[in-house]
């Protein structure tokens, strides 16, 4: 049985991100950050999205970089991989699809909802165990299918059930409280601190509430980078590679049958891919290379063109890089413009 992590070691601060208060500097205001995205209706630009990437060479040096890369930014689900690195430290049990379910914000499609359900059950807890909050499916698609059916908002549909699930996994394996899981002060958040410092290569620079409930921890792009470079190129065996190849192995339970995380790690080998809400999407591949960015509007419109085009920069030559990359824009039904990368 793990034991409980010491409160000192990388514990997170809770409060406002040093330094980031204002945007300010004693010069004057911050320099805007470079517009990443343009929306273009019927050759019109109509508006911008600003934001900051970054990409690591092989070496994990940083290759390219746009905007600021290194100010503490709130990852939200693109920490999900080092949480469930946490809980498998703690001792729980998850393995195949139970472990990239850990690591997912799943689309809410019935293998999903069953699978968390599953998790729950093996480990000796239900559906109100979960402290997250009841929601319908994020993907919309499925969301009218599942309200058409007379279902409504659970806990079990929410997209984060299933790291709540493998939480109290967790909890159950060590022996720590599960009522209290989400509390900043729990033993199993401690962990996930210790990881999530240990993977980026930089302290936690804040902690607050990440929309499920849990605690959210922020880092740099640049140490969300480095902290998936770490995850593929650990050793085989290692709680930091069995997420990662469960993630790529089972792509569909990371994301869902219409998502651009599953359709870039089942179509590119070894690449591991996770976005977070606010339009943060974390990227590695397995010979090293990495990126990280965030729109700083968290306009998800532009996530998929802003993606497909850091791909292309980082090398990816692949028909999916382009697929992601294509989102147009619709006048009467039909295309008259498209939201494009512009770096």
């Amino acid at each position: 049985m793990p034991s409980t992590p010491p409160s000192s070691a990388s514990s997170p601060v809770t409060g406002a991100i040093p330094g980031h208060t204002s945007g300010a500097t004693s010069d004057g205001p911050a320099p805007a950050p470079p517009v990443l995205a343009e929306i273009v209706r019927s050759g019109f630009v109509e508006g911008r999205h600003r934001g900051s990437l970054v990409v690591l060479a092989p070496d994990g040096a940083v290759e390219w970089a746009l905007g600021d890369v290194t100010a503490p930014m709130f990852p939200r689900s693109s920490n999900k991989p080092f949480q469930a690195v946490a809980c498998l430290r703690a001792g729980a049990e998850l393995d195949g699809e139970r472990l990239a379910l850990a690591a997912a914000s799943h689309s809410g499609e019935p293998f999903h909802r069953e699978l968390a359900e599953k998790v729950l059950t093996e480990h000796g807890f239900t559906e109100d165990d979960l402290r997250c909050p009841a929601d319908l499916p994020m993907d919309p698609a499925e969301a009218e299918t599942y309200l058409a059916a007379g279902l409504g908002r659970a806990r079990l549909t929410m997209n984060c059930s299933g790291k709540h699930a493998a939480m109290l996994a967790a909890c159950r394996a060590a022996g720590w409280p599960t009522r209290s899981y989400l509390d900043p002060g729990h033993p199993l958040q401690r962990l996930v601190a210790e990881v999530v410092a240990e993977a980026a290569g930089e302290p936690v620079a804040a902690t607050g509430v990440d929309g499920c409930g849990a605690p959210l921890l922020a880092i740099s792009l640049t140490g969300l980078a480095r902290g998936f470079r770490s995850l593929v190129l650990a050793e085989p065996g290692t709680a930091e590679r069995r997420v990662a190849d469960a993630m790529r192995a089972h792509p569909e339970h990371v994301a869902g049958t219409r998502r651009h995380d599953t359709w870039l790690m089942r179509e590119v080998p070894g690449v591991l891919s996770k976005l977070g809400a606010e339009a943060v999407q974390a990227v590695a591949l397995p010979d090293g290379r990495a990126l990280a960015f965030k729109l700083d509007d968290g306009g998800v419109r532009a996530l998929g063109p802003v993606l497909g085009r850091a791909l292309e920069r980082l090398g990816v030559d692949d028909p999916v890089a382009a697929r992601i990359a294509e989102h147009p824009l619709l006048g009467g039904g039909v295309p008259v413009g498209a939201v494009r990368a512009v770096f």
